[in-house]
This record gives C-alpha cells, sequence and structure tokens, in this order.
C-alpha cells in the first residue's frame, strides 16, 4: 500500500512539475504514472553503474556531476516514454532538481519520508 501511494505520489509531482516548469510537458495522468514508473527502475538500474563509472567526476565536482546524471536519467525516459517532453538537456537538469523536491515535499507531508 505503501509503494502504491509513493508512486502515486510520484506522478502527481510529475503533474506538478508541468505547471510549475513549462520546458517538462505531461501528456496525462497515466502517463505520468507510466513516467513514474520508468523513472524507478532506470534510477534502480541504470543510475547505479552511472554514478559509478563517473565517480571521479562526481568526487572531482563535489558531488555536483549529480546533477548531471539525474538530468540524464530524466531525458531518458522523455526519450522512452511518449506523452513526455523535455525541451532540452538543461531544462532536464533542472526538471530532475525540481522533481525531486516537489516528490519529497509530497511524500513527506503524505507520512512516507520523515524529514
Amino acid at each position: 500500500m505503501r509503494w502504491l501511494l509513493a508512486w502515486v505520489a510520484n506522478a502527481a509531482a510529475l503533474l506538478i512539475l508541468t505547471y510549475l516548469y513549462p520546458a517538462v510537458q505531461v501528456a496525462s495522468f497515466g502517463t505520468a504514472l507510466l513516467v513514474a514508473v520508468v523513472l524507478g527502475l532506470i534510477n534502480l538500474l541504470v543510475r547505479p553503474i552511472l554514478v559509478l563509472l563517473t565517480l571521479p567526476v562526481t568526487l572531482l565536482t563535489f558531488g555536483l556531476f549529480l546533477l548531471v546524471i539525474n538530468g540524464t536519467m530524466f531525458l531518458l525516459a522523455d526519450k522512452l516514454i511518449n506523452g513526455f517532453h523535455i525541451n532540452g538537456f538543461w531544462p532536464a537538469v533542472l526538471g530532475a532538481l525540481v522533481y525531486s523536491l516537489i516528490s519529497w515535499l509530497l511524500q513527506t507531508l503524505l507520512g512516507l519520508r520523515k524529514g
């Protein structure tokens, strides 16, 4: 039940993001649900490999390169799903950052996270 609520919260965060940041577009709530699943899978399977491969650059930039990795994951979801569009790389980086903040806030308000 908890994971289902987190999934819906992430989809809602995507829809909120489209209103706050027009460079990210989601066609419908169903598309947002699909994007939330795909982003979860990408972050589970692809992101750890990229973080490991780019560890020297990440250390050199004091972790700021992780923002680039998050933007890349967002763009990958854009390429995989019709109905989800991002207007470029830097909008993807900013969109991923804002999406993370909105998702964190929603999950905290719903009691799915502490602090």
